[in-house]
């Protein structure tokens, strides 16, 4: 029996957040690094620390010791302080590529992270129901990190 292939919209994910950040876009930068690597979070708070090589062609992947571990994807393209930008299979474990681009732009009072999540292959419905939640879960933390070591910096001066 041959199963009918879906539809091309089960297939496709397009995914858009904004949020505001109340710290300079070095830092925010800095703190969306930080979060994405050894500070990375599952959304019930466990931590998930990541490898983030920041650089072109930079791994970012899940170390779990032995030699085991999750390939998540490249660095596709950095430009600091303004853009990450990710390709690769992420958190899925089948065929699946997505592309992440968090782009950072300055604005009177802070700075804007803009994130897109934009993929291509095959979800479970599970996994489609959490990206969304576990994408608005890293964002809230990187703003968290950015206004906390800005207010960090501001009470040592």
């Amino acid at each position: 029996m041959i199963a009918a292939a879906p539809a091309i919209e089960n297939l496709t994910l397009n995914i858009i957040q904004e949020i505001h950040v109340r710290s300079s876009i070095t830092a925010t930068l800095a703190a969306l690094l930080e979060q994405m690597g050894p500070a990375n979070e599952g959304q019930n708070g466990s931590p998930m620390p990541m490898t983030l090589e920041p650089w072109p062609g930079g791994r970012w992947f899940r170390d779990l010791g032995s030699r085991d571990g999750h390939f998540w994807g490249h660095v596709q393209a950095i430009k600091r302080p303004t853009l990450l930008e990710i390709t690769g299979p992420l958190f899925a474990s089948s065929p699946f590529l997505s592309n992440l681009q968090y782009r950072l732009s300055e604005q009177q009072d802070g700075t804007l992270i803009t994130f897109r999540h934009t993929a291509l292959g095959m979800l479970s419905d599970e996994q489609r129901k959490g990206v969304s939640t576990g994408w608005l879960h890293i964002l809230s933390r990187i703003k968290v990190r950015a206004e906390s070591a800005n207010s960090r910096s501001a009470s040592v001066q």
